[in-house]
C-alpha cells in the first residue's frame, strides 16, 4: 500500500510538472510570436531561427536554391516548394540586422555627396593605391623635422585615422562599388559628386580612374542615384582644356540614365560640374569659358552646364561672379578653417548669391582629421562629438535655405570626413578611431534623418 501511494504521488507530481512545462513552452512561443517583425506573414513559424538544426538545414537548402529572391532582404519569394518556404519563413521570423540594408530610403537629389574612386589593392590593381599614402612634410623644414616621414604599409597600416568596414578595398571591385551605392542610397543622398581627372591623368598619389566611370554610372543607376563630376585641378587646367574636358564628359557619359542634370529656375535641364580649387585660375581665364562673350564660351552651346566654384576666402565671391560661374560651394568640413567653411558666414554668402543670381551650396561634414597623412596638422582636427558636429553643420545649412546641400564626404578617408561605415581596429602600433558608442552606419542614418528634415522644411520654404 505504501509503495502504491508513493507511485501515485509521483505520477501526480510528474503530470503537474509536465503540464507546467507545456504551459511554459506555450508562453515562450507566444512571446516570440509577438516579437517577430511586422513584415512576417500570417502562419510564419515563430522562433524558427532559434532552432540550430533547422536553421543549418535551411541555410544549406538556401545555397542550393539559385532561384531564391534575395533582393533587399525581401522575404516574399516563390513558394513552389517546401525548401523555399522554409528559408523565407526563417528570414521573416528573424528581426532585420540593419533596417537600412533592407528598406532603402528614397533618394534626395538635392543632397550631393563627394565620392573618391582612387583606392586600390593588390587583388584588383596589383598594388595598394592611396591606402599607402605618404606622410606629407610640413613646408617649414624646422617643423617638418619634428614629425615622422615615410609612407603607410597596408592593410594593417593605412593612410587614415579611421578604418573602413570593407577593409583596404579597391575602387574597381564591383562588390565594393555596389556596397557604396547601397550605403549612399540608404543615407537618402541622391547625387554622387565623383572626383574626376581627364583620361590618362591622376593625382600625384593615384592612377587614372576615368575608365571606371561607366561602371560607377551603371551601379548608380541600379540604385536610382545620379552622378555628376568634381573636376580636380589637373596640370595645365585652363579655359581651353576645360572646354574639351566638358565636351568629352557630356559626349561620352551624357546619354547615360544616371548622368545628372539639374533643373534650373527657367526650366532648363543642365549638367553640373563642381570645380575644385577654381581660385588658382584667374577670373579672366574662366570668363573666356563661362561668359557669353568669352573667346572659348561654352554658353548657349550643346555643352552648356552649371559650373560651381570653390569658395575659400571671402574675396573669392567677387572673383566667382566675375568669372561667370553659376554658383559656389565650400567643400571643407572644418568649421572655422576658412571663410567659406565657417558656418556663421553662410547667411551672408547666401545673401550675396541671391542678389547675384548664383547658387549657394554649403558643404557639411561629420568632422575632420588628417594627422595620418599630415601629422603636423592637429590644430585643424574637428572632433565628431558622436555625431553632434555633423548635426550642427546640417542645422546651419538648413538655416540659409539652400537649393542644394553637399556632403564632405562619402569616403575621403585621408581627411577623416567619411560617412562610409567604419569599424574599431587596433594593430600593433596603431589604434584607429571609430564611431562608438554608435554602430558603423551611424553617419548614414544621420544623413538620412537630415535628408528627410530638409525635404519637409523645403516644402514649407516653397509655400
Amino acid at each position: 500500500i505504501l509503495n502504491y501511494d508513493i507511485m501515485a504521488r509521483f505520477r501526480r507530481r510528474t503530470c503537474i510538472i509536465l503540464l507546467l512545462f507545456i504551459l511554459f513552452i506555450c508562453s515562450i512561443m507566444m512571446a516570440l510570436k509577438t516579437l517577430r517583425p511586422d513584415r512576417a506573414g500570417f502562419g510564419d513559424p515563430f522562433g524558427l531561427g532559434l532552432l540550430p538544426e533547422l536553421q543549418q538545414q535551411t541555410v544549406l537548402l538556401d545555397n542550393k536554391q539559385n532561384s531564391l529572391n534575395r533582393v533587399q532582404g525581401d522575404t516574399v519569394t516563390r513558394v513552389s516548394n517546401f525548401h523555399n518556404i522554409a528559408v523565407n519563413t526563417m528570414k521573416a521570423s528573424m528581426p532585420p540586422i540593419n533596417k537600412l540594408e533592407e528598406e532603402l530610403s528614397s533618394p534626395n537629389y538635392n543632397f550631393h555627396i563627394f565620392y573618391y574612386s582612387w583606392f586600390g589593392n593588390p587583388q584588383f590593381d596589383g598594388k595598394y593605391i592611396h591606402w599607402n599614402h605618404p606622410l606629407l612634410p610640413h613646408w617649414d623644414p624646422k617643423i617638418a623635422n619634428n614629425y615622422p616621414k615615410g609612407r603607410h604599409n597596408p592593410p594593417e597600416d593605412i593612410g587614415a585615422n579611421f578604418y573602413p568596414e570593407l577593409g583596404s578595398y579597391s575602387s574597381k571591385d564591383p562588390s565594393v562599388i555596389e556596397a557604396h551605392m547601397k550605403q549612399m542610397r540608404s543615407a537618402s543622398t541622391g547625387v554622387i559628386v565623383l572626383s574626376w581627372y581627364p583620361p590618362g591623368m591622376a593625382d600625384e598619389n593615384g592612377e587614372p580612374t576615368d575608365d571606371l566611370v561607366p561602371v560607377i554610372l551603371d551601379y548608380a543607376h541600379k540604385y536610382s542615384l545620379k552622378v555628376t563630376f568634381h573636376i580636380e585641378p589637373y596640370k595645365d587646367r585652363d579655359d581651353r582644356s576645360m572646354y574639351h574636358n566638358v565636351k568629352y564628359i557630356i559626349d561620352k557619359y551624357g546619354g547615360h540614365p544616371a548622368f545628372y542634370r539639374h533643373k534650373t529656375s527657367t526650366g532648363r535641364l543642365l549638367p553640373m560640374f563642381y570645380v575644385y580649387d577654381s581660385y588658382v585660375t584667374i577670373p579672366e581665364i574662366w570668363a573666356n569659358l563661362l561668359t557669353v562673350s568669352g573667346s572659348q564660351s561654352i554658353r548657349n552651346t550643346p555643352y552648356d552646364a552649371l559650373f560651381i566654384a570653390l569658395l575659400v576666402e571671402e574675396r573669392h565671391k567677387h572673383d566667382i561672379h566675375r568669372s561667370g560661374f553659376d554658383g559656389m560651394y565650400t567643400y571643407f568640413a572644418t568649421n572655422g578653417f576658412s571663410y567659406g567653411s565657417s558656418h556663421h558666414n553662410w547667411a551672408s554668402l547666401k545673401a550675396f548669391c541671391d542678389s547675384n543670381n548664383l547658387m549657394f551650396i554649403p558643404s557639411v561634414g561629420p568632422g575632420y582629421i588628417d594627422t595620418s597623412i599630415r601629422p603636423w596638422n592637429n590644430h585643424n582636427t574637428r572632433n565628431r562629438v558622436n555625431g553632434k558636429y555633423y548635426e550642427t553643420a546640417f542645422s546651419a545649412a538648413l538655416l540659409v535655405r539652400p537649393e542644394i546641400i553637399s556632403i564632405t564626404s562619402f569616403n575621403e578617408w585621408h581627411e577623416g570626413t567619411q560617412i562610409e561605415k567604419a569599424i574599431p581596429k587596433r594593430t600593433g602600433q596603431v589604434v584607429y578611431l571609430d564611431y562608438k558608442p554608435h554602430k558603423p552606419n551611424v553617419y548614414l542614418e544621420l544623413t538620412q534623418k537630415w535628408s528627410e528634415k530638409y525635404r519637409k522644411e523645403q516644402e514649407q520654404w516653397l509655400m
